[in-house]
C-alpha cells in the first residue's frame, strides 16, 4: 500500500460525504422540523387527552399512564417518518425488529420489575384500592398515600411508610376498611354467672348506643358466646364510619361505657384467672352458714 496516497483518498471520502451531506441538507431539514414538530404534537395531544379523562375518571394512576404512553406513541410514529423520508425503511424495520428482541431480553432479565409494572398497570385499572383507603395486605395496614406502578406506599399509623411491591398486593388478598364505607368494631368481654344476662345485655347496649360516633343505621348487637370456667362470654357489635372515627379510639370509648354502665348497676365483668366473683364467694359463705345453722 502507498500510503503517500492516503491524503488523497481522505480527501476525497471527506469530499464525497460532504457532496452528499449537502444534497440531503433539505431532507435534514425536513427531517428535524417533523421530529420537533411530533414532540410538541405528543405533549399536545397527551395534555389534551389527560384533560379529557379527568372529566370523565379520578384514577390519576390510569390517567398519567395513558398520557406517557400516548406521547410514547405519538413521537415514535414521527421517527418513523422521519426514518422514511431519509429513504432508510430498511432502518426501521431493523429497528423494530431490534425492539422487539431488546423486550424478551429486558423481560427475562428483569421478570421481577416486569410483574410490577404489569400488576400495577392493573391495579390501575382495576382499582381495588385508591389513594386514601385504609387497607390491610401482606401482614401490613395502614392508609394509602400513593399508588405507583412499581409499587404502593402505606402509612403504617406510627410515623412510618411502608411500600410494597405491586405484584405481592395485586396476588395476594386485601382487606379494604374505606371501601364500603362502615365498620363493624367488635367488643368482647363476660359477666358473672350470678348477673341477669337479660338485665346486662340491655344495659351494654344502652350504653355503646349512646355514644355519639356509632352509627343509628345500624343496632347495637350483643350475644353471648358460650360458658367459660369464671364468667360468661359476650361479644357486642356496632358500627362507625372509620373516615370520621379511629376504630381504636372507637373500641376504647365502648369499653369505658360498658365498663361504667355496668359499674353503675353493681354488674360485674369476670376474667378468668384474674378477678375474684366477691358474689359467688359471698352466696357460698352464706350458703355454708345456712348449712351449719341447724347443728
Amino acid at each position: 500500500m502507498d500510503f503517500s496516497q492516503a491524503p488523497g483518498l481522505i480527501y476525497a471520502e471527506l469530499s464525497l460525504w460532504l457532496r452528499n451531506a449537502i444534497r440531503y441538507l433539505p431532507e435534514l431539514a425536513v427531517v428535524i422540523i417533523i421530529f420537533v414538530l411530533f414532540t410538541f404534537l405528543s405533549r399536545w395531544i397527551s395534555r389534551g387527552f389527560i384533560g379529557g379523562l379527568r372529566r370523565v375518571s379520578t384514577n390519576e394512576s390510569v390517567i398519567n399512564l395513558t398520557g406517557a404512553v400516548l406521547r410514547f406513541v405519538v413521537v415514535s410514529i414521527g421517527l418513523f417518518i422521519a426514518l422514511g423520508i431519509l429513504g432508510l425503511d430498511k432502518t426501521v424495520t431493523s429497528l423494530l425488529a431490534g425492539a422487539g428482541v431488546i423486550a424478551l431480553a429486558v423481560g427475562f432479565a428483569f421478570q421481577d420489575l416486569t410483574a410490577n409494572f404489569i400488576s400495577g398497570t392493573m391495579i390501575a385499572l382495576a382499582r381495588p384500592i385508591q389513594v386514601g383507603d385504609t387497607v390491610e395486605t401482606n401482614g401490613y395496614t395502614g392508609k394509602v398515600l400513593d399508588i405507583k406502578l412499581r409499587s404502593i406506599v402505606m402509612d403504617n399509623g406510627q410515623g412510618q411508610t411502608v411500600e410494597i411491591p405491586s405484584k405481592d398486593v395485586f396476588q395476594k388478598p386485601i382487606t379494604n376498611f374505606s371501601r364500603i364505607g362502615q365498620r363493624r368494631i367488635e367488643l368482647a368481654a363476660g359477666v358473672s354467672y350470678l348477673d341477669d344476662l337479660a338485665t346486662a345485655q340491655k344495659i351494654a347496649k344502652a350504653a355503646v348506643s349512646q355514644l355519639p360516633f356509632v352509627l343509628k343505621n345500624h343496632p347495637v348487637d350483643l350475644h353471648y358466646r358460650h360458658f367459660a370456667d369464671a364468667n360468661i362470654q359476650f361479644v357486642i357489635w356496632f358500627w362507625i364510619n372509620p373516615a370520621a372515627t379511629n376504630p381504636h379510639a372507637a373500641l376504647s370509648e365502648a369499653i369505658m361505657a360498658v365498663k361504667q354502665a355496668f359499674d353503675e348497676h353493681q354488674i360485674l365483668i369476670v376474667f378468668a384467672g384474674q378477678t375474684f366473683d366477691l358474689k359467688q364467694k359471698l352466696l357460698i359463705s352464706q350458703t355454708e352458714g345456712y348449712t351449719e345453722a341447724p347443728s
